[in-house]
């Protein structure tokens, strides 16, 4: 098979993982693979599977010998573009989706070129950055920690440091997303290591030297940063979270890409929805710029909510003076899948349908 060919087929195979792998009428998608894996990378990303296997199992479905597979595999796993689990002693391999996943895991080597090429086709990724066809999200919204006394009731799963006190082992790194921009010569006054990974995620981020290990108190201590510093809290759409992005408007591209949408709330998995008392609200609009949906606007006498826009978050409420912004819960939301493989298979079953 002529190289060509590989990474045709290797886009195909992308394709057809959970949140997809889309064909370009410019072929940027197949230059982003090119500078991603050598022929033979691409070769033995296809023997791979989404499920997690020792190298034994993959020499043997796959006819190789083993012994010769285990430093290509591994080193494929070390460049970001599988996906390494530690579990029981034993190390295993699987393919990962492009987004989230094998872009995310460059956060060491992303560079200018690289930058350009994922700029340019992010906005053909509608599947994985705003779940277009489906109805299952990759990511979800969380009310932000200083929003919560004004919801009531606040289910598990949006308590996030009740869910983080959980955790055995915790790693932070720097958002991909603010590197990227910064690398377009976009730099975000954003604070950069904000992004948490938990479980066999942190596992990989600190194997491969992406991330750090923190403990709960440190990891605290960063989301409140975060919320100081305006970011959406967005977590993986699970209830036993797998990593938490604090997100800006500036550089995420699916808040950046969902603002323009009419109702870019439909866009987001999202528990609650922002309201203001017009008794209490003063217009002051100090609430308009902490907003990073632009979803505040003018009414004749108070400050008022486009519910289209709203992903509730609950960045509004603290910064409102008059404490006149809560958080109302959504009725017909329902609880996130338990894992984060339930809920790539439930997106691949959405996208199949």
């Amino acid at each position: 098979m002529n190289p060509e060919e590989m990474y045709q087929n290797l886009r195909t195979f992308m394709d057809s993982l959970p949140t997809g792998f889309p064909e370009t009428e410019s072929g940027v998608e197949i230059a982003i693979l090119k500078k991603l894996f050598t022929p033979e990378q691409a070769e033995l990303f296809m023997q791979l599977t989404p499920t997690p296997e020792t190298v034994t199992q993959i020499a043997g479905r796959a006819g190789m010998d083993a012994a010769a597979l285990e430093p290509k595999i591994e080193e494929m796993a070390q460049k970001g573009l599988l996906f390494r689990v530690r579990e029981n002693g034993r190390i295993l391999y699987q393919v990962f989706h492009f987004l989230v996943g094998i872009y995310e895991f460059q956060l060491n080597t992303i560079d200018k070129e690289l930058a350009e090429m994922v700029e340019e086709y992010l906005p053909h990724f509608g599947m994985a950055l705003v779940g277009a066809g489906v109805k299952t999200k990759q990511l979800r919204v969380a009310p932000v920690t200083s929003a919560l006394d004004a919801a009531s009731p606040v289910a598990t799963y949006n308590q996030i440091r009740d869910l983080v006190a959980e955790q055995e082992l915790i790693s932070v790194q720097n958002c991909i997303c603010r590197k990227e921009q910064g690398l377009l010569g976009n730099p975000c006054e954003h604070p950069g290591e904000t992004c948490f990974s938990f479980g066999k995620f942190a596992q990989y981020y600190i194997d491969n030297n992406m991330g750090r290990k923190v403990d709960r108190e440190e990891t605290y201590r960063i989301l409140d940063m975060a919320e100081a510093s305006g970011l959406v809290l967005s977590p993986s759409n699970t209830r036993d979270i797998s990593f938490i992005c604090c997100c800006c408007s500036c550089c995420c591209p699916t808040i950046r890409y969902a603002k323009f949408f009419p109702k870019p709330a439909r866009s987001f998995k999202t528990y609650y929805q922002s309201i203001i008392d017009p008794e209490l609200c003063t217009a002051c609009q100090d609430c308009f710029e902490r907003c990073p949906m632009e979803a505040i606007v003018e009414g004749q006498a108070a400050s008022e909510i486009d519910t289209g826009r709203c992903i509730g978050c609950g960045l509004c409420v603290a910064a409102c003076p008059e404490e006149a912004i809560s958080l109302k819960p959504l009725a017909e939301a329902q609880a996130p899948p338990e894992f984060i493989e339930d809920t790539f298979e439930q997106i691949q079953l959405e996208r199949q349908a």
